[in-house]
Parts: C-alpha cells; sequence; structure tokens
C-alpha cells in the first residue's frame, strides 16, 4: 500500500473516545504544518460538533444527500495554535435528515467526497462509531487506512475480535491491525497495541485540543499514533523511546 492519506478511525465500543482522538491527531499534525480535514460518519453521538463552535451551515448529513454541495463547503475551521489548518466537516442535524444520511445511495457518496478532499488537503481523517449502518461501511472502504480504537479495559479487548471479522467481510481498506488501546492507565489490557493512548487531564471538549501547543505524555502519544496511521515524518520529539514502549514496559 502507498503512504495513506486518510484514516478511519472506527471505535471498538460505543464511547471508546474516537472523536477526541481524531480531533487531537488532527491538531498535533498541524503542529507540523500539515492541512487536515475532519468528516463526522458517527451520526448518532455527533460529538465532533462540539468541536466546532458557532453555527453549522452544511454538516456532514447535507454533504452526503445533496450532490450540489462540494465538500469544500461543509468544512469549518477549528481554532488551532498551529502552523496547519484543520477542517472540521461535523454532523448536526434533525433525525430525520440523519435517517436520510444513512441511505445507500448517500453512502456510495462518501468515497467521492474522501478522494476530493485528500486532493486539496494533506491528510483526512474519519471519525466512525462501531461498524453498524451505512455511512460506517462507506468509511472504513473510502479511506487508504482503517485504525481501531478500544477503551482500555476487557470489554474494548472483547469487542475487537468481533469488529476485525466485519472489517474482513466489508472487504474494508485494511482489517484493523492498527489498534489503538485508549485511556491506558497502567499496563494496557488490550493486547499488543501498536499505541497506547494515555488519559488527557483536560476532559471538556471546549478546552481541546490540547495537541497544538502541549508536551507531555497525551500530546506525545497521540503523535505516535499520527506517525504510525499515516507513514508520516513528524517533526514531534516523543523522547528516546515511544510513549506506547514505556507503558507497555
Amino acid at each position: 500500500m502507498s503512504t495513506p492519506r486518510s484514516v478511519a478511525v472506527v471505535g471498538a465500543t460505543g464511547g471508546a473516545g474516537t472523536t477526541r482522538l481524531v480531533v487531537e491527531t488532527a491538531a498535533v499534525l498541524a503542529r507540523d504544518g500539515r492541512d487536515v480535514a475532519v468528516f463526522d460518519a458517527a451520526f448518532a453521538t455527533q460529538g465532533l460538533a462540539h468541536y466546532v463552535p458557532g453555527r453549522v451551515d452544511v454538516d456532514a448529513t447535507r454533504l452526503l444527500t445533496d450532490d450540489a454541495v462540494a465538500p469544500s463547503e461543509s468544512l469549518v475551521d477549528l481554532d488551532v495554535n498551529a502552523p496547519g489548518r484543520v477542517a472540521a466537516c461535523p454532523a448536526r442535524a434533525s433525525f430525520t435528515e440523519l435517517a436520510d444520511a444513512k441511505t445507500a445511495a448517500a453512502a456510495e457518496r462518501f468515497d467521492a467526497v474522501v478522494r476530493e478532499t485528500a486532493d486539496a488537503f494533506d491528510y483526512v481523517l474519519v471519525d466512525v462509531s462501531p461498524v453498524a449502518a451505512n455511512q460506517h461501511v462507506a468509511a472504513v472502504t473510502a479511506v487508504d487506512r482503517v485504525a481501531l480504537v478500544a477503551p482500555d479495559g476487557h470489554r474494548g479487548a472483547d469487542a475487537l475480535p468481533r469488529v476485525r471479522d466485519r472489517l474482513r467481510d466489508l472487504d474494508a481498506a485494511s482489517p484493523g491491525d492498527l489498534v489503538v488501546a485508549n485511556r491506558v492507565a497502567d499496563s494496557p489490557v488490550v493486547t499488543d497495541p501498536a499505541v497506547a493512548v494515555p488519559e488527557s487531564d483536560v476532559v471538556d471538549p471546549t478546552a481541546a485540543p490540547v495537541c497544538d501547543d502541549a508536551t507531555g505524555a497525551f500530546p506525545n502519544a497521540v503523535a505516535e499514533f499520527a506517525t504510525t496511521a499515516f507513514d508520516a515524518d513528524l517533526d514531534v520529539d516523543a523522547g528516546p523511546r515511544t510513549v506506547t514502549e514505556r507503558i507497555l514496559d
């Protein structure tokens, strides 16, 4: 596979923390001067909207249901303290609009949206709930790579085999071999994660992202995920050993 330009960040379970990880990953990439677009495929929670202040005129559901809308019209710049750009397309819609965006026809548009946006940005990230609807299927098949995020614990660890099986059934972009253990307090319960991300001291979405101007275990772990997911060479110092190596020790 060539160097990934687009990555779907998929929750192995509900509440895995994909939205925060996607926003922070975009911020750390922007800190290195990259331009990053973030799309919301987690329609049930609409969590990305918490990071987008003010009015959203064109949300993700309208983008997928209205062919006249260009992806650039749906992206709202986030206020990050970085030389690069982070632009987000959240879902913020009524129940009826959400239902329209979950149809097979709307899902088919996702591939075109990801490809067009990847031509305009350095990287594209997609926030995906546990794969259970058309827009999730579209997301994991439209991108170059899939990353699985499991909340560290037995619930997250037990869910991973089921999600991998589903990705294989869908012929997804990748089989979910890139696993992130999220909110790791000590030694991960999730076996041999590619990246282990500790809990952040900042839990309020309105105070995030913190990875645009901070150092420490959490931002460095997010940077480690960014470099791993995109095979990117970032000018971010995580120390002589990665955060994951230190946690796994």
